[in-house]
Protein backbone atom coordinates (compact mmCIF):
# COMPACT_ATOMS: atom_id res chain seq x y z
CA UNK A 1 0.00 0.00 0.00
CA UNK A 2 1.12 3.55 -0.62
CA UNK A 3 2.78 5.54 2.12
CA UNK A 4 0.06 8.17 1.83
CA UNK A 5 -2.52 5.83 3.37
CA UNK A 6 -3.81 7.20 6.69
CA UNK A 7 -2.88 5.04 9.65
CA UNK A 8 -3.94 7.20 12.63
CA UNK A 9 -6.22 10.13 13.46
CA UNK A 10 -6.43 11.88 16.82
CA UNK A 11 -6.97 15.23 18.53
CA UNK A 12 -4.22 16.78 20.63
CA UNK A 13 -5.88 18.81 23.38
CA UNK A 14 -4.33 22.21 24.02
CA UNK A 15 -4.77 24.52 27.01
CA UNK A 16 -5.97 27.87 25.63
CA UNK A 17 -5.49 30.82 28.02
CA UNK A 18 -8.35 33.18 28.81
CA UNK A 19 -8.81 35.98 26.30
CA UNK A 20 -8.95 39.66 27.23
CA UNK A 21 -12.57 40.80 27.62
CA UNK A 22 -14.32 41.92 24.44
CA UNK A 23 -17.72 41.80 22.72
CA UNK A 24 -18.88 41.38 19.14
CA UNK A 25 -21.92 43.55 20.03
CA UNK A 26 -24.13 44.10 23.06
CA UNK A 27 -25.46 40.74 24.17
CA UNK A 28 -22.89 38.75 22.22
CA UNK A 29 -19.67 38.16 24.18
CA UNK A 30 -16.55 37.32 22.22
CA UNK A 31 -13.96 36.65 24.91
CA UNK A 32 -13.74 33.16 26.33
CA UNK A 33 -12.40 31.85 29.63
CA UNK A 34 -9.50 29.44 29.66
CA UNK A 35 -10.55 26.28 27.87
CA UNK A 36 -9.37 23.20 26.00
CA UNK A 37 -8.68 23.76 22.35
CA UNK A 38 -7.33 21.09 20.08
CA UNK A 39 -5.43 20.18 16.95
CA UNK A 40 -6.79 17.45 14.69
CA UNK A 41 -3.86 15.29 13.57
CA UNK A 42 -3.95 12.94 10.57
CA UNK A 43 -0.89 10.69 10.08
CA UNK A 44 0.12 8.71 7.01
CA UNK A 45 2.08 5.44 6.98
CA UNK A 46 5.18 7.39 5.95
CA UNK A 47 4.83 9.49 9.12
CA UNK A 48 3.61 12.74 7.55
CA UNK A 49 1.22 14.47 9.95
CA UNK A 50 -1.37 16.99 8.77
CA UNK A 51 -2.83 19.33 11.37
CA UNK A 52 -5.90 21.52 11.75
CA UNK A 53 -6.63 23.64 14.84
CA UNK A 54 -9.94 24.21 16.59
CA UNK A 55 -10.87 26.15 19.69
CA UNK A 56 -13.40 23.40 20.52
CA UNK A 57 -10.99 20.63 21.41
CA UNK A 58 -13.22 18.48 23.59
CA UNK A 59 -16.04 18.48 21.03
CA UNK A 60 -13.60 17.68 18.22
CA UNK A 61 -12.05 14.83 20.21
CA UNK A 62 -15.47 13.26 20.78
CA UNK A 63 -16.53 13.54 17.13
CA UNK A 64 -13.22 12.18 15.87
CA UNK A 65 -13.35 9.20 18.23
CA UNK A 66 -16.99 8.36 17.46
CA UNK A 67 -17.37 9.24 13.78
CA UNK A 68 -14.28 10.37 11.90
CA UNK A 69 -11.30 8.24 12.93
CA UNK A 70 -12.62 4.95 11.56
CA UNK A 71 -13.78 6.70 8.37
CA UNK A 72 -10.29 8.06 7.60
CA UNK A 73 -8.00 5.21 8.66
CA UNK A 74 -7.04 3.12 5.64
CA UNK A 75 -7.95 5.85 3.15
CA UNK A 76 -5.44 7.62 0.91
CA UNK A 77 -4.72 11.09 2.29
CA UNK A 78 -4.45 12.45 -1.26
CA UNK A 79 -8.07 11.53 -2.02
CA UNK A 80 -9.28 14.83 -0.61
CA UNK A 81 -12.36 15.15 -2.80
CA UNK A 82 -13.62 11.72 -1.82
CA UNK A 83 -12.96 12.32 1.87
CA UNK A 84 -14.59 15.76 1.70
CA UNK A 85 -17.77 14.09 0.45
CA UNK A 86 -17.50 11.44 3.14
CA UNK A 87 -17.57 14.14 5.83
CA UNK A 88 -20.84 15.40 4.35
CA UNK A 89 -22.21 11.87 4.48
CA UNK A 90 -21.32 11.61 8.16
CA UNK A 91 -22.86 15.04 8.74
CA UNK A 92 -26.23 13.53 7.78
CA UNK A 93 -25.98 11.36 10.89
CA UNK A 94 -24.13 13.63 13.30
CA UNK A 95 -25.07 17.20 12.22
CA UNK A 96 -21.50 18.38 12.66
CA UNK A 97 -20.97 21.92 13.95
CA UNK A 98 -20.01 24.24 11.09
CA UNK A 99 -16.57 24.76 12.62
CA UNK A 100 -15.86 21.00 12.64
CA UNK A 101 -16.96 19.97 9.16
CA UNK A 102 -13.79 21.13 7.38
CA UNK A 103 -11.14 20.18 9.95
CA UNK A 104 -10.13 16.92 8.28
CA UNK A 105 -9.93 18.66 4.90
CA UNK A 106 -7.52 21.29 6.28
CA UNK A 107 -5.30 18.55 7.71
CA UNK A 108 -5.33 16.70 4.36
CA UNK A 109 -4.29 19.85 2.49
CA UNK A 110 -1.49 20.27 5.03
CA UNK A 111 -0.30 16.74 4.21
CA UNK A 112 -0.45 17.41 0.47
CA UNK A 113 1.64 20.56 0.83
CA UNK A 114 4.23 18.80 2.95
CA UNK A 115 4.52 15.97 0.45
CA UNK A 116 4.93 18.42 -2.43
CA UNK A 117 7.27 20.70 -0.48
CA UNK A 118 4.98 23.63 -1.35
CA UNK A 119 2.66 25.99 0.54
CA UNK A 120 -1.02 25.16 0.12
CA UNK A 121 -1.76 28.31 -1.86
CA UNK A 122 0.66 27.13 -4.56
CA UNK A 123 -1.13 23.78 -4.77
CA UNK A 124 -4.38 25.70 -5.22
CA UNK A 125 -2.82 28.01 -7.79
CA UNK A 126 -1.41 31.25 -6.42
CA UNK A 127 -3.09 34.42 -7.66
CA UNK A 128 -1.16 36.95 -5.51
CA UNK A 129 1.78 37.00 -3.12
CA UNK A 130 0.45 39.65 -0.73
CA UNK A 131 -2.89 41.19 0.17
CA UNK A 132 -4.01 44.24 2.17
CA UNK A 133 -5.54 43.62 5.58
CA UNK A 134 -8.56 45.33 7.01
CA UNK A 135 -9.01 46.04 10.71
CA UNK A 136 -12.00 44.10 12.03
CA UNK A 137 -12.82 45.78 15.34
CA UNK A 138 -14.30 44.36 18.49
CA UNK A 139 -16.99 46.46 20.17
CA UNK A 140 -15.77 49.59 21.92
CA UNK A 141 -17.48 51.84 24.46
CA UNK A 142 -18.23 55.12 22.71
CA UNK A 143 -18.13 57.00 19.43
CA UNK A 144 -15.07 58.87 20.67
CA UNK A 145 -13.20 55.63 21.41
CA UNK A 146 -14.07 54.28 17.95
CA UNK A 147 -12.65 57.43 16.36
CA UNK A 148 -9.45 56.96 18.38
CA UNK A 149 -9.28 53.29 17.34
CA UNK A 150 -9.81 54.30 13.72
CA UNK A 151 -6.87 56.71 13.90
CA UNK A 152 -4.69 53.94 15.33
CA UNK A 153 -5.77 51.59 12.53
CA UNK A 154 -4.88 54.14 9.87
CA UNK A 155 -1.52 54.75 11.52
CA UNK A 156 -0.95 50.99 11.67
CA UNK A 157 -1.34 50.82 7.89
CA UNK A 158 -4.74 49.17 7.55
CA UNK A 159 -6.37 49.77 4.17
CA UNK A 160 -9.90 49.52 5.57
CA UNK A 161 -11.88 49.19 8.82
CA UNK A 162 -14.86 46.96 9.58
CA UNK A 163 -17.05 47.86 12.53
CA UNK A 164 -18.44 45.46 15.05
CA UNK A 165 -20.59 48.01 16.88
CA UNK A 166 -23.32 47.83 19.54
CA UNK A 167 -26.17 46.14 17.70
CA UNK A 168 -28.42 49.15 18.22
CA UNK A 169 -29.54 50.24 14.74
CA UNK A 170 -29.92 53.96 15.49
CA UNK A 171 -26.77 54.23 17.59
CA UNK A 172 -24.76 52.26 15.04
CA UNK A 173 -26.06 54.48 12.24
CA UNK A 174 -24.81 57.56 14.10
CA UNK A 175 -21.42 55.89 14.56
CA UNK A 176 -21.21 55.08 10.85
CA UNK A 177 -21.88 58.72 9.95
CA UNK A 178 -19.35 60.06 12.46
CA UNK A 179 -16.67 57.63 11.30
CA UNK A 180 -17.25 58.57 7.66
CA UNK A 181 -16.97 62.28 8.53
CA UNK A 182 -13.80 61.57 10.54
CA UNK A 183 -11.98 59.51 7.90
CA UNK A 184 -13.26 61.20 4.74
CA UNK A 185 -15.03 59.88 1.67
CA UNK A 186 -12.18 57.79 0.26
CA UNK A 187 -11.37 55.51 3.21
CA UNK A 188 -12.87 52.02 2.91
CA UNK A 189 -15.40 51.14 5.63
CA UNK A 190 -17.50 48.03 6.26
CA UNK A 191 -20.03 47.03 8.91
CA UNK A 192 -20.71 43.63 10.54
CA UNK A 193 -24.01 43.20 12.39
CA UNK A 194 -23.12 39.82 13.94
CA UNK A 195 -26.72 38.78 13.16
CA UNK A 196 -28.14 41.28 15.66
CA UNK A 197 -31.17 42.73 13.85
CA UNK A 198 -34.64 41.93 12.66
CA UNK A 199 -35.63 43.11 9.18
CA UNK A 200 -36.96 46.52 10.23
CA UNK A 201 -33.81 47.54 12.11
CA UNK A 202 -31.60 45.99 9.43
CA UNK A 203 -33.29 48.26 6.88
CA UNK A 204 -32.93 51.35 9.10
CA UNK A 205 -29.20 50.80 9.57
CA UNK A 206 -28.70 49.64 5.99
CA UNK A 207 -30.00 52.93 4.65
CA UNK A 208 -27.48 54.83 6.79
CA UNK A 209 -24.68 52.59 5.51
CA UNK A 210 -25.90 53.20 1.96
CA UNK A 211 -25.82 56.96 2.47
CA UNK A 212 -22.29 56.87 3.92
CA UNK A 213 -20.76 54.69 1.21
CA UNK A 214 -19.89 51.55 3.17
CA UNK A 215 -18.33 48.81 1.04
CA UNK A 216 -20.45 46.06 2.55
CA UNK A 217 -23.10 45.24 5.15
CA UNK A 218 -22.27 41.86 6.69
CA UNK A 219 -24.50 39.39 8.52
CA UNK A 220 -27.24 41.85 9.51
CA UNK A 221 -29.64 39.02 10.49
CA UNK A 222 -29.44 35.35 11.35
CA UNK A 223 -28.90 33.45 8.12
CA UNK A 224 -31.71 30.94 8.56
CA UNK A 225 -34.00 32.73 6.11
CA UNK A 226 -32.83 33.63 2.61
CA UNK A 227 -36.06 35.47 1.78
CA UNK A 228 -35.56 38.04 4.53
CA UNK A 229 -32.16 38.86 3.07
CA UNK A 230 -33.74 39.17 -0.36
CA UNK A 231 -36.21 41.69 1.05
CA UNK A 232 -33.39 43.60 2.76
CA UNK A 233 -31.40 43.77 -0.48
CA UNK A 234 -34.46 45.25 -2.20
CA UNK A 235 -34.74 48.01 0.42
CA UNK A 236 -31.12 49.18 0.79
CA UNK A 237 -28.36 49.95 -1.70
CA UNK A 238 -25.35 49.06 0.44
CA UNK A 239 -23.96 45.71 -0.85
CA UNK A 240 -24.84 42.76 1.40
CA UNK A 241 -22.16 40.27 2.41
CA UNK A 242 -23.93 37.03 3.30
CA UNK A 243 -23.43 33.36 4.04
CA UNK A 244 -20.87 33.46 6.87
CA UNK A 245 -22.35 30.92 9.26
CA UNK A 246 -25.21 29.42 7.27
CA UNK A 247 -25.40 25.64 7.35
CA UNK A 248 -24.89 23.92 4.03
CA UNK A 249 -21.80 25.86 2.93
CA UNK A 250 -21.79 26.05 -0.89
CA UNK A 251 -25.37 24.79 -1.11
CA UNK A 252 -26.79 27.61 1.02
CA UNK A 253 -24.54 30.13 -0.72
CA UNK A 254 -26.08 29.16 -4.04
CA UNK A 255 -29.54 30.02 -2.69
CA UNK A 256 -28.36 33.41 -1.40
CA UNK A 257 -26.93 34.18 -4.85
CA UNK A 258 -30.02 32.98 -6.70
CA UNK A 259 -32.27 35.13 -4.50
CA UNK A 260 -30.43 38.31 -5.49
CA UNK A 261 -29.48 39.01 -1.86
CA UNK A 262 -25.73 38.58 -2.31
CA UNK A 263 -23.43 41.29 -3.60
CA UNK A 264 -20.58 39.50 -1.83
CA UNK A 265 -20.46 36.10 -0.12
CA UNK A 266 -18.38 34.78 2.73
CA UNK A 267 -16.00 31.89 2.31
CA UNK A 268 -13.66 30.28 4.82
CA UNK A 269 -12.00 27.04 5.76
CA UNK A 270 -13.45 27.30 9.25
CA UNK A 271 -17.18 27.49 8.42
CA UNK A 272 -17.41 26.21 4.83
CA UNK A 273 -16.03 22.70 4.83
CA UNK A 274 -12.30 23.35 4.85
CA UNK A 275 -10.13 24.47 1.95
CA UNK A 276 -12.07 22.35 -0.54
CA UNK A 277 -15.40 23.89 0.46
CA UNK A 278 -13.97 27.41 0.56
CA UNK A 279 -12.68 27.14 -2.99
CA UNK A 280 -16.03 25.76 -4.18
CA UNK A 281 -17.73 28.91 -2.89
CA UNK A 282 -15.08 31.19 -4.38
CA UNK A 283 -15.52 29.65 -7.82
CA UNK A 284 -19.31 29.69 -7.52
CA UNK A 285 -19.25 33.41 -6.68
CA UNK A 286 -16.76 34.16 -9.44
CA UNK A 287 -19.05 32.62 -12.05
CA UNK A 288 -21.64 35.27 -11.14
CA UNK A 289 -19.13 38.14 -10.95
CA UNK A 290 -19.38 38.28 -7.15
CA UNK A 291 -16.64 38.61 -4.55
CA UNK A 292 -15.95 35.79 -2.11
CA UNK A 293 -14.45 37.48 0.94
CA UNK A 294 -12.37 35.23 3.20
CA UNK A 295 -13.55 35.20 6.80
CA UNK A 296 -11.24 35.22 9.79
CA UNK A 297 -7.56 35.05 10.62
CA UNK A 298 -5.09 32.20 10.64
CA UNK A 299 -2.97 30.04 8.35
CA UNK A 300 -5.81 28.61 6.26
CA UNK A 301 -7.23 32.09 5.64
CA UNK A 302 -3.81 33.35 4.54
CA UNK A 303 -3.50 30.57 1.96
CA UNK A 304 -7.05 31.13 0.69
CA UNK A 305 -6.46 34.87 0.32
CA UNK A 306 -3.48 34.17 -1.90
CA UNK A 307 -5.33 31.66 -4.09
CA UNK A 308 -8.75 33.29 -4.52
CA UNK A 309 -8.82 35.94 -7.22
CA UNK A 310 -12.19 37.42 -6.26
CA UNK A 311 -11.32 38.34 -2.67
CA UNK A 312 -10.28 41.81 -1.55
CA UNK A 313 -8.71 41.70 1.91
CA UNK A 314 -7.37 39.61 4.74
CA UNK A 315 -9.49 40.01 7.89
CA UNK A 316 -7.37 40.96 10.90
CA UNK A 317 -9.15 41.32 14.22
CA UNK A 318 -8.25 44.44 16.19
CA UNK A 319 -8.78 44.44 19.94
CA UNK A 320 -7.75 46.45 22.99
CA UNK A 321 -6.72 50.07 23.29
CA UNK A 322 -3.93 50.62 22.29
CA UNK A 323 -4.79 48.16 19.54
CA UNK A 324 -3.37 44.68 19.13
CA UNK A 325 -3.79 42.62 15.99
CA UNK A 326 -2.71 39.57 14.00
CA UNK A 327 1.06 39.11 13.78
CA UNK A 328 0.68 38.19 10.09
CA UNK A 329 -0.04 41.84 9.24
CA UNK A 330 3.14 43.68 8.26
CA UNK A 331 3.99 47.29 9.22
CA UNK A 332 2.60 48.43 5.86
CA UNK A 333 -0.76 46.76 6.50
CA UNK A 334 -0.03 43.95 4.03
CA UNK A 335 -0.12 40.20 4.64
CA UNK A 336 2.51 38.23 2.68
CA UNK A 337 2.01 34.78 1.22
CA UNK A 338 3.15 31.91 3.47
CA UNK A 339 6.31 30.26 2.16
CA UNK A 340 6.62 27.07 4.19
CA UNK A 341 5.34 23.69 3.01
CA UNK A 342 1.76 22.73 3.80
CA UNK A 343 -0.23 25.07 6.02
CA UNK A 344 2.89 26.16 7.95
CA UNK A 345 2.25 27.50 11.44
CA UNK A 346 -1.17 25.90 11.82
CA UNK A 347 -2.19 25.68 15.46
CA UNK A 348 0.16 28.37 16.75
CA UNK A 349 -2.70 30.79 17.47
CA UNK A 350 -4.15 28.29 19.95
CA UNK A 351 -1.00 27.91 21.99
CA UNK A 352 -0.16 31.63 22.16
CA UNK A 353 -3.69 32.69 23.10
CA UNK A 354 -4.33 34.81 20.03
CA UNK A 355 -7.96 35.83 19.63
CA UNK A 356 -9.64 34.04 16.73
Amino acid sequence: MKGTVIDEVWVELVDVPAQPPFRWRNGLPGAEPAHRGGVLCVRTRDGVVGRAPTSRGVIAADLVARRVRDELIGRDALHRELLWHRMWELDRIEEFPVYFLGLADVALWDIAGQLAGLPVHQLLGTYRTEIPAYASTVTYGSVEEYLDIADQCVERGFAAIKLHAWGDARRDAKLARRLREHLGDDYVLMYDGSAGFDLADAVLLGRALSDTGFLWYEEPMREFNVTSHQWLAQRVSVPLLVGETSDGAHLATADFIHSGAAAHVRTSAAFKGGVTGAMRIAHLADSFGLRAEVHGMGAASQHLCMAIRNTSFYEALVWGNPIATDAAVGPDGMVPAPTGPGMSGVGEALTNGQIS
